[in-house]
């Protein structure tokens, strides 16, 4: 569907005050800027900022980039014949050829991370999601495949993936911290990707393979 006029001026609105709100973070400290700050340099209104944003972390991580339903929702739009370790390694793969911005491979993003990790906030913020993440996958593994309750192969799949996931933003982290460029930093975490997936083992990398939808009558 073709965004209207509306949702794109509300997109940009959105983006605007995520991107003010980040630079103030950024130039003096998370903790140190109030909603009322970061709505005045936006140029728009106290209550505006709380329509698009709950929190002051959803400024920072807003939910629809660092969903707690990220890892669940590869694995549900995987095509058929594909597993769900498979999924994750295309997309992240995918994202890191991209540059793409989830992943913080863009320039500048180092004093982002700096930001973040001196905000306690933050910092619990994205581990609660870690774990989230892991535990929406590993429901949505059990629910596919049919798996009983005691099952605990969902669950021990689901945190592979999830602490695989975890080790490309760890290893981003801290090459940008380092001070390495978004493309060094692609390169590495492609051989991350590579080396992980050689380590899996083929129950990981056949485990929950997507079979072909039935045609309809």
């Amino acid at each position: 569907m073709t965004e209207g006029l509306r949702e794109r001026k509300k997109r940009r609105t959105r983006q605007r005050i995520s991107e003010v709100a980040t630079g103030l973070f950024v130039d003096r400290g998370f903790e140190h800027v109030t909603i009322a700050e970061v709505a005045a340099a936006a140029e728009v209104s106290v209550n505006t900022v709380y329509n698009y944003f709950e929190t002051k972390e959803d400024l920072v991580l807003p939910p629809d980039e660092a969903s707690p339903r990220r890892l669940a929702d590869i694995v549900r739009d995987r095509p058929p014949g594909e597993s769900a370790a498979g999924a994750v390694l295309t997309r992240l793969r995918d994202e890191v050829r991209r540059r793409d911005r989830v992943l913080g491979l863009t320039e500048g993003f180092g004093r982002v991370l700096e930001m973040m990790l001196a905000a306690p906030t933050l910092t619990a913020r994205l581990g609660d999601l870690g774990r989230q993440m892991t535990d929406a996958l590993a429901d949505a593994l059990a629910e596919e495949t049919g798996a009983s309750p005691d099952d605990p192969l969902p669950r021990v799949v689901a945190w592979h993936l999830g602490c695989l996931h975890s080790l490309v933003y760890t290893e981003i982290g801290g090459r940008t911290a380092a001070g390495e460029s978004p493309d060094t930093i692609a390169e590495a975490v492609l051989d991350l990707l590579d080396a992980a997936e050689s380590l899996l083992g083929e129950r990981a990398l056949t485990y929950a393979v997507r079979k072909d939808r039935p045609c309809s009558e």
